[in-house]
């Protein structure tokens, strides 16, 4: 993944506010009016207390009462509007975000998300985007606000006098920008180490959960806790480090500001004495000064809630940026299956070569047998089909055309594809079935149930096909998951069968069922569907026997 400045990283977070613009205007004024009424409660109090002293005043005791009481209560729904509209815009930007991610993610699968860290995008997915409400809710607008509000304090103070404003504003600029720059610099990469420290532990979890069994069973329990506790600990670390700048930047910032105040108060203090400004303007700047840091005070504090703030964006952004290795193909002509074939293909992945100058048929209406070793590129054929991959040289081609001018929908529509390990997800058994044809019927996925030689196992179950399978179908053995998976192959009634050991979990038994069912659908034979071409990729011989045609592969070529 690409990474980005983080000045650009944040100019691209705050681009996403566009479709909430309105919204965003209306935080700002609600919140710049909010505090410039709860800053000028003390600035009337000191009127009144200038009027109590008999000195000339812009408005009456009985005016200034009554201001104190409406801004008071004004206050309050400003404060409340405010802080509404800029969770509303947080929320509903981390819902859009979410949603890019998510068809991000579904661009870059299989090809660029095998090998990651599943952990990792977890946390990326989840706390990465959450902390981004921080961004969009107490980030964006208080900034706005900050430079609005200090703004009209400044021509208010420099009202008095030109120095008074001149100090009022080094003053903002010291506590709200020059204070969160200094202690940014000093975080460095602080933030990013976190992000990617927190990324990398919810991984090892994962893992580690994952393989509980293993781990319990060989005695590595011990080194497993030691390692998690060293990553929590270096975790905690940097976060304590980033906690302590929280500390030194809280307080500087309420240092910066005690010397303003001291330096407010000896300015006007030399500017009365020398008849320079009135009592008033001796009073009322101090006064205004004294009761305007809020805004500004909230800013102090980016210099480190944005470290991890801006850190999480660019993680999310890089994801969302991340090119996929094949872009889905849209407006092209429909094609209907008659055969496939590979034309002098060579493939390399991870700089090695996979595949080198394969050629071969695969026939309409036959199943075609793919042997040989482990590596040889028999799964990476299958990938190419599906055009997971594009091949570096050669064409993959269905019905005489290049499966990179067929539209992906067209393809996928052609093709049912079958991995060597079967993804369940928590829910039903009929629900995991569904997903490869979500308006089937219950007769159908009965039907694939039954070329499976899954229907009379889930019949002995309790609830049937409404049986909650668990969490990655945990509760079923390999070769059921291995089943459901060929179920789903068979419901989602495509003319070629891409099938990578389909029966490699299962006994002889239930591998006969299969085989037997394969040869019918190639045949034609099976009720209500047109014959298929099955490509059968597979180790065992009795696997193999059922195929038109054997294929050998050696060292990623037809042997």
């Amino acid at each position: 993944m690409k990474k980005q400045s983080k000045i650009k990283t944040l100019l691209r977070m705050v681009k996403l506010v566009k479709p909430l613009t309105g919204f965003m205007v209306l935080a700002v004024t609600m919140g710049t009016l909010g505090f410039l009424c709860a800053q000028f409660i003390p600035i009337l109090g000191g009127y009144a207390i200038l009027g109590g002293l008999q000195y000339e005043i812009p408005l009456s005791l009985t005016a200034i009462w009554v201001l104190l009481i409406v801004i008071a209560l004004v206050r309050a729904v400003l404060r409340y509007t405010e802080q509404r509209t800029n969770h509303y815009i947080a929320f509903t930007l981390l819902a859009i975000i979410r949603d890019r991610v998510f068809k991000s993610l579904r661009r870059l699968c299989p090809a660029k998300l095998e090998g990651r860290d599943k952990g990792d995008l977890i946390s990326l997915i989840t706390s990465d985007v959450e902390l981004l409400e921080v961004f969009y809710a107490h980030t964006i607008s208080p900034i706005c606000i900050a430079f609005l509000v200090e703004l009209v304090m400044v021509l208010f103070i420099g009202s008095y006098h030109w120095s008074l404003g001149l100090l009022a504003l080094i003053a903002f600029v010291s506590v709200g920008v020059l204070l969160p720059l200094l202690i940014s610099k000093r975080s460095g990469t602080l933030g990013d180490e976190l992000r990617s420290d927190a990324g990398s532990l919810a991984a090892y979890m994962l893992e580690s959960i994952r393989g509980l069994d293993e781990t319990i069973q060989y005695g590595a329990g011990e080194q497993r806790l030691n390692n998690i506790t060293q990553k929590t600990q270096q975790l905690s670390e940097k976060q304590g480090r980033l906690n302590k700048l929280t500390g030194v930047n809280l307080a500087l910032a309420n240092t910066f500001i005690l010397f303003f105040d001291a330096a407010m108060l000896i300015l006007c203090t030399v500017l009365y004495t020398k008849g320079i400004v009135a009592f008033d303007g001796f009073i009322i700047p101090l006064i205004a000064l004294m009761s305007s840091f809020g805004s500004v005070t909230a800013l102090a504090n980016l210099g480190t809630t944005l470290q991890a703030t801006v850190a999480s964006g660019a993680r999310v952004l890089a994801i969302i940026d991340e090119q996929p290795e094949t872009e889905d193909i849209t407006d092209k002509e429909k094609v209907t299956f008659s055969g496939a074939a590979a034309d002098n293909v060579t493939f390399s992945y991870g700089g090695e070569t996979v595949l080198k100058d394969l050629s071969l048929t695969l026939p309409e209406n036959k199943i075609v047998g793919i042997v040989g070793k482990s590596g040889c590129g028999k799964s990476t054929l299958l990938k190419l089909l599906m055009r997971f991959w594009s091949t570096d040289h050669g064409t993959v081609s269905i019905s005489g055309r290049s499966v990179e001018e067929i539209n992906t929908t067209n393809l996928r529509e052609m093709e049912s594809y079958m991995t060597q390990e079967t993804q369940l997800f928590k829910d039903t058994i009929a629900g995991n079935i569904r997903i490869a044809k979500l308006n089937a019927t219950q007769e159908e996925i009965e039907t694939a149930c039954k070329k499976a030689s899954i229907h009379d196992f889930i019949m002995t179950l309790p609830k049937g096909y409404e049986t909650e399978v668990g969490e990655l179908g945990d509760t079923l053995s390999g070769g059921e998951k291995q089943r459901i998976g060929l179920a789903r192959a068979f419901l989602h009634d495509a003319p070629l069968m891409l099938l990578d050991e389909p029966t490699s979990n299962l006994d002889s038994l239930n591998e006969a069922v299969i085989l037997k069912a394969l040869k019918e659908e190639s045949a034609g034979k099976a009720e209500s569907l047109c014959p298929r071409t099955v490509v059968l990729v597979t180790h065992r011989k009795s696997t193999a026997r059922i195929a038109d045609e054997v294929i050998e592969m050696e060292c990623g070529r037809v042997s």
